[in-house]
């Protein structure tokens, strides 16, 4: 599930985007002020960012200079009032993907919304991922480690991307169940827990004492190099 964050100080009009990409399948945050924003941005790594420029503590200008800076990478769509030409071509050249001005179409922001994660997902890299003795490559989904191939399900291999793409951060059993089982009816916590023993025992060194897929005492899982 794409996650996206919501940078707006209007309380009505962020709880109608809420609503509208939530509708949508898309899992939402929203923050109500500058500085919470960029918070945000930097912890919950969202797959894409809206963002207002007027706001209160810090302006959406400096946010997103901010998270360029920091290396931030997901797709950010600037949704203000302020159309004037020179304020769009500011946004563009600190890094925003899209522009839209209010008032605005739903239709049509959801649509740029789609676009934008489209093209993100084209875009990305899928460079080798390098953690221990462990080489992952994404792009033809083969593993080795200390230069032998390593066998894994495609669900072990799914589950694997889905920790290593959160660079660091947790992810909770039922943000896993989502994104590699689509959260079906018939599959349990429990699964999670067995296929990330199974990555533990192929992958780690000392899978009783990992150092890369660690767990995260009732909160869940997340993957360090």
């Amino acid at each position: 599930m794409k996650r996206i964050l919501v940078i707006e100080d209007n309380a009505d009009l962020a709880f109608g985007l809420r609503n509208n990409l939530e509708i949508e399948g898309y899992q939402v945050e929203v923050a109500h002020d500058g500085q919470r924003g960029l918070a945000q941005a930097r912890g919950c790594r969202p797959d894409l960012i809206v963002l207002d420029l007027m706001l209160p503590g810090m302006d959406g200008f400096r946010i997103l200079k901010t998270y360029r800076e920091e290396g931030g990478e997901a797709p950010v769509l600037i949704l203000t009032a302020r159309g004037e030409e020179s304020d769009k071509v500011r946004g563009l050249k600190l890094g925003a993907d899209d522009y839209v001005t209010k008032p605005f179409g739903v239709l049509e922001l959801l649509a740029r919304v789609e676009a934008l994660l489209r093209r993100g997902q084209r875009t990305t890299k899928a460079e080798p991922v390098r953690f221990g003795d462990v080489v992952i490559d994404p792009a033809t989904r083969t593993i080795q480690r200390a230069g032998e191939a390593v066998s894994l399900s495609p669900k072990e291999f799914d589950l694997l991307l889905a920790l290593i793409k959160q660079h660091g951060a947790v992810v909770s059993r039922l943000e896993l169940m989502t994104s590699v089982w689509g959260y079906q009816a018939d599959v349990l916590s429990r699964t999670v827990d067995t296929h990330i023993a199974e990555l533990r025992r192929k992958l780690e060194r000392d899978p009783a004492s990992p150092r890369h897929i660690l767990t995260v005492r009732k909160a869940g899982y997340r993957w360090v190099k």
